[in-house]
């Protein structure tokens, strides 16, 4: 049997059947990052021996039947802005290089709960700022599909390594999009829930009020398994909901019969790439011939959600970005002559390019004089955008669109131009501006083989028809995988080329580091 081609659910009931072990799967999936990570780097740090460790500990776990879910000895990958006790978290930032948390973070306890064997942690941009995963201090994270372009961000790392085959399933976050763009660029499925359903103990804020962790995987159904499995109400975050419809694997069905869907004219206007707007609506009108019935609606003020996002998040990163000062842990500046220029040259060293333009932005919002004509403002906007989504949801149960304008740039394509960046973000950030759930699944690809995003947003809670949606579409649509023949060319050409970058040192140095 080749575990490889499997989805985590169906590898998972392979293990429960005897047909593989968790031991196998870790295995195979340590050789695969050991393979290709010098081309495509999805990983900060790698730790093999603890990973092994947990196989052979589920593995006994199943044997006994003690573990029987739809997880159980899946190897996943963590975005490593998560806490993970004893192993190195550092959101791809030199500020926080060496920074071991003594805690996991409890999404990451309830996967291992349910039998998920941790093999890493994967790339990001710094703090998750960024759209490209390019702004990591440890090398750019490669796009699977074409190593020339971005796998997006902030969670590149996570939907690259899914894409790649070196893990099953990953968790990444999503502040403004970081989750299903990403996944978009790479042709996965990602998921981003109603805000409070997972928690967010342990996740190292950006933006507190947007933030939320969320599953990337090679299908629908895996990610329904993963949200079901971190879903959960924690006292140890006041922002945790406790919701008792959280079965979302119950959503697996195919039927969309009488399912409203409502397509906002305003997500297809300019800037829109032809073949994503082709795409994006072909997977409409086959959902249609499904018996949904689907309408083309005005959503308003669309053109005010990046400037609102970007104020209230760089305003929130600014605040909770201060704890890093090289006085508690992380990086501290060699050379410095008293307290504050201490302050000063470590925050100045530590932190990279994009992380200082958001935190300057954000002091600037918040300071007297501008927070009234700013902050205030865009949490107004806030308030008119939520109030949209929800006459929207009076009419439709689900809102289709794009999830990006275009297929993933070109590696610096973007990074030269922050306004252009941002600007990438308009379909996606509104959903964490109103606290939606939102999921991002392939629906094509364009003339250069790059897969394109569908995105499908649903009322707050409403997960399971989102669910259900995706479900019924992906059935209409059939596999989409990256082929072993075009990542084995890919790896050739990059091998024979001598282009791709040496990101890819760390990983050993960094898993010494962390057993230390």
């Amino acid at each position: 049997m080749n575990i490889t081609k499997l989805t985590a659910t169906e590898l998972s009931a392979a293990i429960r059947e005897g047909k593989a072990t968790a031991v196998e799967a870790a295995e195979i999936m340590l050789a695969r990052i050991e393979q290709q990570e010098q081309i495509f780097n999805c990983y900060v740090t790698v730790d093999s021996e603890g990973a092994l460790r947990q196989a052979k500990e589920v593995q006994a776990k199943i044997e006994a039947g003690e573990l029987t879910g739809p997880l159980a000895g899946v190897p996943m990958a963590v975005k490593d802005n998560m806490c993970t006790a004893g192993l190195l978290t550092t959101c791809s930032s030199k500020i926080l290089g060496n920074f071991v948390p003594t805690y996991t973070a409890e999404a990451v306890l309830q996967l291992k709960k349910a039998g998920a064997v941790i093999l890493g942690k994967t790339n990001m941009d710094e703090f998750a700022m960024g759209s490209t995963t390019e702004t990591s201090a440890y090398g750019v994270t490669r796009n699977p599909w074409n190593t020339e372009h971005v796998p997006g961000g902030s969670s590149g790392g996570s939907a690259a390594a899914v894409a790649a085959g070196e893990c099953f399933c990953a968790l990444g976050s999503d502040t403004g999009g970081s989750i299903r763009q990403p996944a978009s660029y790479c042709g996965v499925t990602g998921m981003k829930p109603t805000y409070g359903t997972v928690s967010r103990y342990g996740l190292i804020a950006y933006g507190s009020s947007l933030d939320q962790i969320g599953p990337l995987g090679r299908d629908v159904m895996d990610c329904a398994a993963v949200l079901e499995a971190i879903a959960s109400h924690d006292t140890k975050d006041s922002t945790s909901l406790e919701r008792r419809d959280t079965d979302f694997t119950s959503a697996l069905t195919e039927d969309v019969r009488g399912m409203r869907i409502g397509i906002p004219n305003d997500y297809f206007g300019d800037g829109l790439d032809a073949e994503v707007r082709e795409a994006v609506l072909k997977a409409a009108k086959e959902l249609e011939t499904k018996g949904a019935i689907v309408e083309h609606f005005d959503l308003s003020l669309v053109e005010y959600a990046i400037p609102a996002y970007y104020t209230i998040a760089a305003a929130e990163a600014s605040s909770n970005l201060e704890r890093f000062d090289g006085i508690k842990y992380g990086y501290r500046t060699q050379d410095y002559a008293g307290l504050h220029n201490m302050y000063k040259k470590s925050r100045s060293e530590g932190f990279g390019e994009e992380v200082k333009r958001r935190i300057m932005l954000g002091s600037f919002v918040l300071s007297s004089g501008y927070y009234d004509a700013y902050y205030l403002k865009a949490l107004r906007v806030k308030a008119l955008i939520k109030k949209a989504f929800d006459e929207a949801f009076a009419k439709y149960d689900v809102i289709l669109g794009p999830v990006a304008p275009t297929t993933a740039p070109k590696l610096g394509a973007s990074l030269s131009d922050p306004i252009k960046m941002y600007l990438g973000d308009i379909y996606t950030i509104a959903v964490n501006l109103a606290g939606l759930p939102g999921i991002s699944l392939p629906c094509g690809k364009d003339k250069n083989g790059l897969p394109i995003g569908l995105q499908l947003i649903g009322d707050c809670f409403q997960e399971k028809k989102l669910i259900q949606t995706a479900y019924t579409y992906e059935k209409i649509r059939g596999a989409f995988r990256l082929d072993e023949e075009s990542m084995k060319a890919e790896e050739t050409v990059q091998n024979c080329s001598g282009s791709s970058q040496a990101s890819g040192s760390h990983h050993m140095e960094r898993e010494e580091q962390c057993h230390e």
